[in-house]
């Protein structure tokens, strides 16, 4: 089992970054395919980014392809989201799991983009 706490979130102007970090504990991190998740309030939650197990291979979203960058230490057990170019529609609540998703979820970090 992998515990995860997000963390980096913060509030932003539009065109601005923030860069969320994933902290993992659990032997296994190194080992599976991770990802991020956002959700907003009133709608369901969704995957943002994917990376497999070695970091060698990501997929993104349509509508963050291009503005964010996913990717994986794991000799650090850790996993980040470089989010540039941010949109207010970007506001969310982000969360990291394993891809597919565990049914436990950490409390997740908010980026709020103003406009």
């Amino acid at each position: 089992q992998v515990q995860l706490v997000e963390s980096g979130g913060g509030f932003v102007q539009g065109g601005g970054s923030l860069r969320l970090s994933c902290s993992a504990s659990g032997r296994t991190f190194s080992s599976v395919h991770m990802a991020w998740y956002l959700q907003t309030p009133g709608k369901e939650r969704e995957s943002v980014a994917g990376i497999n197990w070695s970091g060698g291979s990501t997929n993104y979203a349509d509508f963050v392809k291009g503005r964010f960058t996913i990717s994986r230490n794991n000799r650090e057990n850790t996993m980040y989201l470089q989010m540039n170019s941010l949109k207010p529609e970007d506001t969310a609540i982000y969360y990291c799991n394993t891809d597919p998703a565990m049914d436990a979820w950490g409390q997740g970090t908010l980026g709020t983009v103003s406009s």
